[in-house]
């Protein structure tokens, strides 16, 4: 099996007046496991269905390694999708629900139990094979759907949100399975998440959506370190980056007004000589530390060093680190 590869060009999704794509290029290489990361209706789940076969596009080409299957039914992509639901039928036993696809294209009996077999065994559900889905816990139920999606050896796994259902401890011991089956399979994965960390741990390199279009495309790095927008720098960190126009009191001789700055919290240093400020809270999340500072009428998210801890309503002086700082176009949004 060959891991394929992925080109949209020009991709135009309509819902009547609506808008839902406004022009998707991208091209995920083969073996990547590449992230569709934005917030809820960006435009990105549609992006994956369009890609499964699902969806019709209203402009636009798609190619999955070279071939052209803009047209082309789901069942002659060689893609297989993990939904968010999982999608099990319920009637079925596990064994039935992940030989189901290779049932439908009459793959001989032996063959079918083997795949299965493999597949399970992949997954650690091999003990499982003769529950139904009503018997089983939801991290045990998202295991059986990958093992369905595997077990035909597609060359493109498509995945929306597959962890989501999950509670947080499971959520991050799949997510290293996951990573680890996509390598040992040497399949490429489009994996859809509103959850940067997921996307940040998990991809080879990411697509930032916002409102039906791209933003930025990169490594996780070079997303996180270089925003290529106010916004993607707004939504991209826990907490995210903060955002101080240009020419604001306390910071005048910072860039001008015609600019937005850019400074993640852990640049914000509280210092004996600085801009006044007052701790309006301090948040404790888990080993790390938050304080938010009011500069005027602006907050500033700082995170505290070891050791510090001023009180609530304590009057601070902070001072933004000039190496760290982000600048952007106020206009455009764009990075300067």
């Amino acid at each position: 099996m060959t891991a394929a590869s992925v080109q949209m060009s020009g991709i135009v999704k309509k819902h009547g007046a609506v808008t839902a794509l406004a022009g998707i290029d991208l091209e995920v290489r083969p073996g990547e496991f590449f992230s569709l990361l934005g917030p809820s209706g960006s435009g990105k789940t549609t992006t994956l269905r369009i890609l499964a076969g699902l969806e019709s596009v209203t402009e636009g080409r798609v190619l999955l390694s070279g071939k052209d299957v803009t047209n082309a039914e789901p069942g002659e992509r060689d893609v297989a999708m993990v939904f968010q639901s999982y999608a099990l039928y319920p009637h079925m036993t596990v064994s039935e629900n992940i030989s189901f696809p290779l049932r439908m294209i009459h793959e001989k009996k032996e063959e079918i139990e083997n795949a299965v077999r493999d597949a399970a065994a992949r997954v650690r559900i091999g003990h499982l094979l003769d529950r139904k889905p009503g018997q089983l816990s939801g991290g045990q139920q998202q295991r059986v759907a990958l093992a369905r999606a595997i077990v035909r050896k597609p060359a493109l796994f498509l995945l929306d949100e597959p962890l989501s259902n999950l509670d947080a401890k499971l959520r991050l011991e799949t997510r290293v399975e996951l990573k680890r089956l996509q390598r040992a399979l040497n399949v490429t994965a489009v994996y859809v998440t509103h959850d940067q960390e997921e996307a940040l741990s998990l991809s080879d390199r990411l697509a930032v959506f916002m409102d039906g279009r791209i933003v930025q495309v990169g490594t996780p790095e070079e997303v996180f370190s270089k925003p290529a927008t106010v916004d993607v720098a707004g939504f991209l960190g826990n907490p995210p980056m903060n955002l101080i126009p240009g020419g604001t009191e306390g910071f005048q001789s910072l860039k001008g007004p015609d600019v937005i700055l850019g400074i993640r919290p852990s640049a914000v240093r509280i210092v004996d000589e600085g801009v006044h400020a007052t701790v309006t809270m301090v948040e404790a999340l888990g080993e790390e530390v938050y304080a938010d500072l009011m500069v005027g009428e602006l907050l500033v998210r700082a995170r505290l060093r070891e050791g510090e801890r001023p009180a609530e309503k304590a009057q601070v002086r902070i001072h933004l680190d000039p190496t760290a700082l982000h600048v952007f176009d106020k206009a455009t949004g764009k990075r300067l």
